[in-house]
């Protein structure tokens, strides 16, 4: 460790910088410490810049006390280069006179020339500016490269800044940064990031890539682009006629042979559903109300493009997928929609479905997946599936997880009602139609919450609720049939209970899994098993009185327990799990849902990337378009060899809005089209190829 009370000072202000008061690492007024940190004795990295080498260490560190900085800035502002051939990590503290205000800041600096970091002294997010991922940084700002830290955890009310320490996480070898002049920033350097970043058409300004377009004439053009028609042999409901031929029903129905589950068609062929998730017009819709400043010559609300302004209100106590999320009600654009009025004009809707629908052929899709729109799906003879959203006032358990919201309370009569009620409304235009796939009930669901006792979430949570939920009630009296005696049960969980009563009290906390009282894992297990019987049996019951031709395809999970697993098996005709990994087995175990007797269809799963415009990557990232198709490539190849999967759907058709989507500020580069409806050709080329190797099989 080293510490200096004196050294050069290397800020080299001129006369232009006077006004605002600035120092540097070396400052001779603050007390500076280096930990594991090596200083150049004299400016050698151009731009007065001196090189500081973080040693391979835990955390090496630079803490300058006591800094002559003004923290009523908006901003402090020190200016570096990274001088490695790679990207390094700082990680930057800010300490107040009182031990509650810190600022705390973790930066990725690329490599290239020197630039300007600027800390905001307040915290924030992308969440906070309306999206989930910021802007890519650093940017051009009045001919300066500013590296802007976008993400700021912490409190600030003002106040003189005592300590500033930066410092980076366990470097294994030695990494080179250089420092200079540091000083409060004026104005708002976060608003500047975010200033004018969509165009017209709703492409990110800063960037450009193959499929970028600049004029209208470019947006026909390449959203026209003809394309060749999809071989195959097949029925016209996309089943092969290669293979045997099996019973035809006139619906849609599963079908295991030689150990191979696969989805027949109403003609009595083999089908592997091969879809696509969101299909819609509206895909391009963003808040703008607010943040106006954020784009760039925005239609006006009046007049021709009235039509694509609507109002919202995304707001959710609940749900923890929209805690934190700026710019979330009010006024709304939709780019997407816009765009396809440009392209086609006013008959811009049956345009956008023609050639949507051929889109999807050529390129070896059969279904069109949830949340699509049902005219484009039933006019177009595509095979199609149907959710059944299930709303309402009713009672709900917190599993832990919440990230859409608490799981209903199925043994709630307000919920029975509801599922009875949402099964009516999702069939009753549907019931006959043979290109109908299947029904969905709900999305996501928490069945589990977070951790290592995720999987007892939803059982802790019921018995963490009010004494008034119907769930809590139910757990309580098959707690009461088992035991009887609430001494017994206190013995079984190693818990002091003086009467049944203790379990009633909000908040009661039941004790954790343990190996010196099984009876713990085995209660909440059964309860588990209880829960989701209740609610796949509500939900299945309802569809099978509304509707008995098609199939119910399960729940769609992303969180599950091997509980909730099973019971859908036992009531559903196929179990689907949103999957977003390298490979379906890596997310699914396929071979345990097989053999609970019931096929499996991957419902979601994507690959993005941030070259082509929106900031975010998706859930999981790859490096480039390229690497894209062929992620989608291995994908669905290992999907189609697995006996128990009969299907996958990607998500999404559109890319997400550079500023976000309303649901939750998602703003990823997933989709096979952009927001402007032209194609990504070189992954649509590689989509359409493992499309027709999986419909091969």
């Amino acid at each position: 460790m080293q510490r200096f009370a004196t050294g050069l000072c290397l800020a080299l202000c001129l006369s232009a910088c006077e006004a605002t008061p600035s120092t540097s690492l070396s400052d001779p007024k603050a007390t500076l410490t280096l930990n594991g940190v090596q200083r150049a004795e004299h400016p050698d990295a151009g731009d007065g810049l001196l090189r500081y080498t973080f040693t391979p260490s835990t955390e090496p560190s630079i803490v300058l006390e006591q800094p002559a900085l003004d923290a009523n800035r908006g901003a402090i502002a020190l200016r570096m280069q990274n001088m490695m051939g790679w990207a390094v990590t700082l990680v930057v503290d800010i300490q107040g006179s009182r031990p509650d205000q810190k600022l705390h800041a973790v930066i990725g600096v690329p490599a290239g020339p020197a630039q300007t970091l600027l800390v905001p002294l307040h915290p924030t997010s992308p969440r906070a500016e309306g999206m989930q991922a910021a802007p890519p940084m650093p940017y051009e700002n009045a001919g300066e490269r500013e590296l802007v830290a976008t993400t700021v955890e912490g409190q600030w009310k003002g106040g003189a800044i005592e300590r500033l320490r930066i410092s980076m996480p366990s470097p294994q070898a030695a990494q080179v940064v250089a420092f200079g002049r540091l000083h409060g920033e004026p104005g708002d350097a976060l608003r500047s990031a975010y200033t004018g970043l969509v165009d017209v058409y709703g492409q990110y300004t800063r960037a450009t890539w193959p499929e970028k377009i600049a004029d209208d004439k470019a947006l026909r053009e390449g959203a026209r682009q003809a394309l060749a028609a999809a071989g195959g042999n097949q029925d016209k409901y996309g089943g092969t006629l290669a293979g045997a031929t099996l019973k035809a029903t006139g619906w849609f129905r599963t079908e295991r042979r030689d150990g191979r589950w696969t989805l027949v068609t109403p003609e009595g062929h083999a089908f592997f559903s091969l879809g696509v998730n969101a299909v819609t017009p509206d895909g391009g819709r963003t808040y703008v109300q607010g943040r106006e400043w954020m784009f760039q010559g925005l239609p006006a609300a009046k007049g021709e493009w009235t039509p694509f302004y609507g109002t919202g209100d995304n707001r959710n106590a609940e749900a923890s997928s929209t805690q934190g999320i700026g710019y979330n009600h009010g006024q709304w654009f939709d780019f997407y929609a816009a765009n396809l009025r440009r392209i086609d004009g006013d008959g811009w809707r049956n345009a956008w479905m023609q050639r949507t629908a051929t889109r999807l052929r050529a390129w070896g899709f059969n279904t069109v997946g949830n949340w699509s729109d049902d005219i484009l799906a039933k006019g177009q003879h595509l095979p199609y599936t149907r959710s059944i959203n299930i709303g309402g006032v009713y009672g709900n358990v917190s599993s832990g997880y919440d990230y859409w919201g608490r799981m209903p309370d199925p043994f709630d009569p307000r919920f029975v009602a509801a599922a009875e009620a949402a099964v009516a409304n999702a069939t009753k235009d549907v019931r006959d139609d043979p290109w109908l796939l299947g029904y969905f009930a709900d999305n996501e669901l928490a069945w589990a919450g977070q951790g290592p006792d995720g999987r007892w979430g939803l059982a802790q949570g019921t018995l963490r609720g009010e004494s008034r939920s119907d769930a809590k009630q139910r757990f309580i009296a098959v707690l009461k049939a088992k035991y009887g005696d609430v001494g017994k049960l206190a013995q079984a969980w190693g818990m002091p209970l003086a009467s049944w009563d203790a379990l009633n009290a909000t908040g009661f906390q039941m004790p954790s899994p343990n190996e010196a009282h099984p009876a713990i894992v085995d209660d909440a297990s059964a309860w588990l098993r209880t829960y989701a019987d209740e609610y796949f049996r509500v939900v299945t019951e309802a569809l099978h009185r509304h509707d008995p031709h098609h199939l119910f395809l399960g729940g769609r999970f992303a969180v599950n327990t091997p509980e909730a697993v099973a019971s859908c098996a036992k009531y559903c005709d196929v179990i689907s799990f949103n999957s977003y990994t390298d490979v379906p087995q890596h997310g699914v175990d396929t071979a345990a849902a097989g053999k609970l007797g019931k096929p499996v269809l991957i419902t979601e799963f994507h690959f993005g990337s941030d070259d082509r415009g929106p900031f975010g990557k998706g859930v999981v990232s790859v490096w480039n378009e390229q690497q894209r198709g062929e992620a989608y490539a291995r994908y669905v190849e290992a999907a189609a060899k697995d006996p128990s999967i009969v299907g996958a759907h990607w998500f999404q058709y559109t890319d997400q809005p550079v500023t976000g989507r309303l649901l939750d500020g998602e703003n990823a580069h997933i989709g096979l089209v952009g927001i402007t409806d032209i194609p990504f050709q070189s992954f649509t080329d590689a989509v359409r190829a493992a499309n027709a190797r999986a419909l091969e099989r």
